[in-house]
């Protein structure tokens, strides 16, 4: 079973890091797409750049859409965790896919250098969408409170986390977002 997928983010890339080192780190999902490189990367949608790296401002750029099977997914965590030690800060990788039936999911990746950047990432995320929801119907002082509980609760996560046993540090984690339409 086939179906689109669309992929956007603009994730910050280390000083000194070459091109060639962001493509091997992008293999899985180069080859997944039978691409040898970034550049060979074409995206679906005519006005949408693919996957670019900009060396100057040591930024890769993705807004693409394709069609993808079962295992596109796997493909794009491995390429995401190999990418993570490249990464200057953790950032969010939007995945949205458009199901035949016409129902549409999202599911928000992570990708950073560390564990810690991506718990980070993820925190500043919820507390934007849940500033956001709030902000419709109260004004800024009053989800104060709310603010701070997901604060408390992020950081409740983190300690609970670096008291397990030592697991390999992974450099991407995903979450699923409540479907949003995409305008740009």
């Amino acid at each position: 079973m086939r179906m689109e997928v669309h992929v956007h983010a603009d994730i910050p890339i280390l000083e000194g890091v070459s091109r060639k080192q962001i493509e091997q780190a992008l293999v899985p999902w180069l080859d997944y797409l039978d691409a040898e490189a970034v550049a060979d990367v074409k995206s679906l949608e005519p006005e949408e750049p693919g996957i670019r790296y900009d060396e100057k401002e040591l930024m890769l750029q993705v807004c693409w859409t394709g069609e993808i099977g079962r295992s596109f997914l796997g493909a794009l965590e491995a390429a995401l965790e190999q990418l993570g030690p490249f990464c200057y800060e953790a950032v969010e990788v939007d995945v949205t896919l458009y199901h035949e039936n016409g129902e549409q999911e999202n599911r928000l990746l992570f990708v950073g250098p560390t564990a810690q950047a991506i718990h980070e990432a993820q925190r500043r995320c919820m507390i934007e969408d849940v500033t956001a929801l709030l902000e419709r119907q109260f004004d800024k002082d009053r989800i104060a409170g709310v603010v701070a509980l997901v604060n408390e609760l992020f950081d409740r996560d983190w300690r609970e986390k670096a008291a397990q046993p030592k697991k390999p540090e992974r450099a991407f984690e995903y979450t699923t977002r409540p479907s949003r339409k995409h305008l740009h």
